[in-house]
């Protein structure tokens, strides 16, 4: 965090609010003369609680945060990695940001998108979940044709509202392999997906240029044929991602009231503390929820 805050694309594009425990937010607004930081604490780092008193403390910084969101005293939020077993620890039913920042905006969905604008493959790249941390063998059961419809119509008003893309068009991964290939290895695809498709283009005009193979769709996105690819579960998705992303993956919580960006990385306890840490996509984070305050401005103007 202190290395993104240093680097000039980032202090120079907002004017920042530090959520945290009041005995280490004090270091940050230190790290460059060019940085504009107000801190707001919340708790403080015992060190004798463990994993769970880690837990609650990263709990009470997101609901501040998401206090000051919704309160209008800023204009979205950038958070840090947290620990899913410091939240266990905690007692916390939340293993993520994700459905918490859903049931603390008091809004009924959300959606994970994965993004990264530039790839190692040069175009971008821009992934939809339909589902996130959840068993692979639970997400058959898990889709249906009501949540596909509701997850992609949130995230192509995403694309509108924050990415600027007037009218997006998404393409389906399928979930077996080769998209079942006529119901040969599996029936989600004519089952779910089909009809849920014909219901965004009809319901939300959302257009949906098709269900294809997940070996060879993010092409797609890639070659700007399509805007976004949705996948159906969390691994299929993010693994394309994270390898074509470099170090540059944003996560993006599409449906609350203020647009929120993340790393596309977790804690990496092994190396913290070391001055190791590449800060790129943090850096990437903070200036993708600038563009998207930026673009929710514009288009509100």
């Amino acid at each position: 965090m202190a290395s993104a805050l240093a680097d000039p694309r980032v202090y120079r594009a907002a004017q920042y609010v530090l959520v945290g425990p009041e005995d280490v937010l004090p270091v940050e607004p230190a790290v460059s003369g060019g940085l504009t930081a107000r801190c707001e604490a919340v708790g403080r780092w015992a060190g004798k609680g463990g994993a769970a008193e880690a837990g609650h403390l990263s709990l009470q910084a997101i609901e501040r945060s998401v206090e000051l969101a919704l309160s209008g005293e800023v204009d979205g939020l950038v958070t840090a990695p947290i620990s899913k077993a410091a939240l266990a620890a905690a007692d916390s039913p939340y293993r993520g940001h994700t459905e918490l920042l859903r049931d603390l905006c008091g809004v009924p969905e959300v959606t994970m998108i994965m993004a990264a604008e530039e790839t190692l493959l040069g175009g971008p790249l821009r992934v939809v979940l339909l589902t996130t941390h959840i068993r692979l063998r639970d997400v058959p059961g898990t889709l249906s044709q009501e949540l596909v419809v509701r997850r992609t119509a949130i995230a192509a008003q995403a694309l509108r509202e924050w990415w600027g893309i007037p009218a997006p068009r998404l393409a389906f991964a399928g979930v077996n392999p080769h998209a079942s290939e006529d119901g040969l290895f599996g029936d989600e695809e004519e089952r779910v997906l089909t009809p849920a498709a014909r219901r965004l283009e009809a319901e939300a005009a959302v257009e949906v240029a098709g269900i294809f193979p997940a070996d060879t769709v993010f092409r797609q996105c890639l070659d700007g044929t399509v805007d976004a690819v949705v996948v159906p579960y969390h691994d299929v998705g993010l693994a394309v991602l994270k390898t074509l992303a470099g170090e540059c993956g944003v996560n993006v919580t599409a449906g609350i009231p203020f647009p929120r960006t993340s790393p596309d990385h977790g804690t990496a306890f092994d190396i913290a503390g070391s001055g190791t840490a590449d800060p790129a996509s943090m850096i990437a984070a903070m200036q993708q929820c600038s563009r998207f305050i930026h673009a929710a401005e514009a288009a509100g103007a």
